[in-house]
């Protein structure tokens, strides 16, 4: 593949660039586990096969003077059994490197992705068109008709879409407080320790409709009552913010494979009593009104109105990644946690058969949670820099009390 081609990275992606740690990485992963132990032969030849459906991910990111960009790589990825870390350090300034990996262990195919190349929806599709390539190869002429392929043109899998429909000059304030962050040290060595929640929605969707709520402010009101439970009472007049990021393809005619999401906010104070059922009421509310596309498009025309102002296109990359990180830092203090929905995952139904169930992580400096559901089963992927794991059994605990049975797996941590 030559190096002809060579793209900006959007605005969200240099947040992922100035930030990226050795703790919060900015990986995320996404994971598909089958029937069946995965032959590694095959899902080499798989993820071969589905780069050239996906050359999006084929690149490089580079240091420019005043901003980074990507272009076009000859690094080949090589499939190896899983080891190390989940979210995995998958991008160093200076290192040609993948900003992508695939690996396997038993049945499960996981890739993990760098969070400025795409956004969970992008990565999830890579892994669709990767596990589908592997069962063409696994059952010969059994699925030569099936094809995951949404028909866009290469030109619409690598637009900026934050560029194509925001934009409006104007700038304003957040109007966020500084929200109570859950106690205790953070684990040694930079760790994030991850726990893999399972459920089953027949369980989950006949409470969340009696209450008249969506699945997303059901399982969001959980998390803010379990974090809430860990609250000293000295620290109960501080908001618990709950944020949500938002696929914006689903507000704009957008099929590109980077980033296009955006966050909104669910904050409640605990400074009085309030039951589960008007707490997860109000959440929904809550997230209904920020889910308009009105107060979408202000928010986002915000924030791209910032590549716009002369003197902040003028300033060099290490003064800017400067000013984003600490940008970032003040609004993570803003976050108790991060929720993020990835949907009902919908395979192509000839090849579901062959899908046991999908699961998700995202690296993080704070408490993240991702959830996913697939054939009746949700999965809550939740990754934690804290030593203690009070706010995930208070969430456990709440859920079984309502009756739901609940499978948790979690990684080990060196202490």
């Amino acid at each position: 593949m030559s190096r002809d081609n060579w793209y900006k990275v959007d605005n969200v992606a240099k947040v992922f660039l100035a930030t990226a740690a050795k703790r919060d990485t900015r990986t995320l992963r996404v994971s598909c586990t089958l029937w069946e132990d995965i032959d590694p032969d095959l899902l080499q030849e798989a993820v071969l096969s589905a780069i050239q459906i996906r050359p999006q991910f084929q690149v490089r990111i580079r240091r420019g003077i005043f901003w980074h960009y990507m272009e076009d790589t000859d690094i080949q990825p090589v499939v190896t059994e899983e080891h190390g870390r989940v979210c995995p350090i998958l991008y160093v300034p200076g290192r040609p490197m993948l900003h992508y990996r695939v690996t396997y262990y038993g049945k499960r195919i996981n890739l993990d992705l760098f969070h400025a190349i795409s956004d969970g929806t992008g990565a999830l599709e890579f892994l669709n068109i990767i596990v589908l390539d592997y069962l063409k190869l696994k059952y010969p002429g059994r699925y030569e008709e099936t094809t995951i392929h949404s028909g866009a043109s290469e030109d619409d899998l690598n637009q900026d879409s934050y560029k194509q429909f925001f934009g409006s000059m104007g700038l304003k304030g957040s109007s966020l407080k500084y929200a109570y962050h859950p106690s205790g040290l953070k684990l040694p060595y930079d760790q994030l320790q991850f726990f893999e929640v399972h459920m089953p929605t027949e369980q989950l969707l006949p409470k969340a409709k009696e209450l008249g709520v969506s699945l997303t402010s059901y399982i969001g009101a959980r998390f803010m009552l379990a974090i809430m439970e860990d609250m000293p009472p000295r620290k109960r007049k501080t908001p618990i913010n709950v944020s949500m990021p938002v696929n914006l393809r689903n507000y704009y005619p957008s099929q590109t494979s980077r980033n296009f999401f955006n966050n909104v906010n669910v904050s409640h104070v605990f400074d009085e009593d309030i039951s589960f059922e008007d707490l997860v009421k109000e959440f929904d509310e809550k997230l209904k009104a920020n889910l308009t596309e009105e107060n979408i498009k202000k928010q986002m025309d915000n924030f791209e109105t910032m590549e716009y102002v002369a003197p902040v296109r003028a300033v060099p990359l290490f003064i800017k990644q400067w000013v984003v990180r600490y940008g970032s830092k003040i609004t993570d203090k803003k976050v108790s946690m991060v929720l993020s929905n990835l949907g009902v995952q919908k395979p192509p139904k000839e090849v579901a058969e062959q899908i046991q169930n999908y699961s998700a992580f995202c690296s993080s400096g704070n408490l993240f949670s991702t959830m996913s559901s697939y054939n009746g089963d949700l999965s809550l992927g939740i990754s934690s820099p804290y030593s203690n794991t009070r706010v995930i059994k208070n969430l456990v605990r709440g859920l079984t009390d309502e009756g739901i049975n609940i499978r948790v797996y979690a990684t080990e941590v060196i202490r």
